[in-house]
């Protein structure tokens, strides 16, 4: 058989984990001897679905063998699926749940799974960790992700499920990068209940977010404002070595959580299927883990 080529269609090149992902990716293809192509992109659905389906109508010698991407869309691109399956074509989506993959995979024609983080008990990480910040009870400003991703939306149930009732939330959305949340925060500070609200804690969906959003308290002109805001506690997600558990070291966050990058997985599990024609499991998931431990957690100094 060729060497096999596989596509990797990452969201956006501005975000840690999805460099962490392209770098799983590339050294699973070195490790396996199979091409890997990295393509991002820009956080925009349309131009997703636009580069996979360019990828799958190439000529034959050209076209991919398998497909592995993480959506950037509220859906993990149905129809783009199909057509990549009706060409033999394999696919895994990661960190999104997919309905139409038990039907897929019932045609038999390529591989097709997911492998994901589990974002319901990265919530719940993180509404944990508040809970040991704010012992008392109190308020956090929270970010999360767009609000047609999954991965937001079961992060923000997860959180809102063993975070005590005494700490309540106030919800900002951003991109998964420090320069949405970045501005997201600054037109939040525009409003005249940002000026009233008496946060305890800073919470972010995304390491990333979570730094965008001191960035944006650092802007601040009161000198008083700045350090009030600065001296929160701030925490993230995704937990990476360089970034997300870096600036847990050195004190810029509080904590994170980290969630073990999966492209690498993926490509594995493909190479066995069609390789090796193993059978594969119609869903792989990655757990999460709280850095530092919950229990290692200083409460928040007033």
């Amino acid at each position: 058989m060729a060497k096999l080529r596989i596509l990797v269609s990452l969201t956006t090149s501005d975000n840690d984990y999805q460099l962490e992902q392209a770098h799983a990716a590339e050294e699973s293809a070195r490790k396996l001897n199979l091409e890997a192509q990295i393509i991002y992109a820009d956080n925009d659905a349309v131009t997703q679905s636009t580069q996979l389906l360019r990828a799958i109508q190439a000529p034959a010698e050209d076209r991919p063998h398998a497909i592995v991407f993480e959506p950037v869309g509220a859906t993990a691109l149905p129809q783009v699926a199909r057509a990549a399956i009706n060409e033999g074509i394999g696919w895994c989506i990661l960190n999104r749940e997919a309905t139409y993959v038990p039907e897929l995979r019932r045609l038999g024609k390529a591989p097709v799974f997911t492998v994901t983080s589990d974002h319901v008990e990265i919530g719940r990480i993180q509404g944990q960790q508040f809970a040991a910040l704010l012992p008392q009870g109190g308020a956090v400003l929270y970010i999360q992700g767009p609000s047609e991703n999954s991965a937001a939306k079961e992060r923000t149930a997860g959180m809102m499920e063993t975070k005590p009732a005494n700490i309540h939330v106030t919800l900002l959305r951003a991109q998964w990068t420090e320069d949405s949340a970045q501005r997201s925060v600054r037109s939040w500070l525009k409003l005249s209940t940002s000026q009233r609200a008496a946060i305890d804690v800073v919470g972010a969906q995304d390491d990333s977010m979570a730094i965008g959003a001191r960035n944006a308290f650092q802007e601040l002109e009161s000198e008083s404002d700045r350090d009030r805001w600065l001296r929160l506690p701030y925490t993230g997600c995704d937990g990476l070595p360089k970034t997300g558990q870096a600036w847990v070291k050195n004190g810029t966050l509080a904590a994170t959580i980290f969630v073990p990058p999966n492209a690498g997985q993926a490509i594995e599990m493909l190479v066995g299927a069609i390789q090796e024609r193993k059978s594969i499991a119609e869903r792989a998931l990655v757990d999460p883990v709280s850095i530092p431990a919950i229990a290692d957690l200083k409460p928040r100094r007033p």
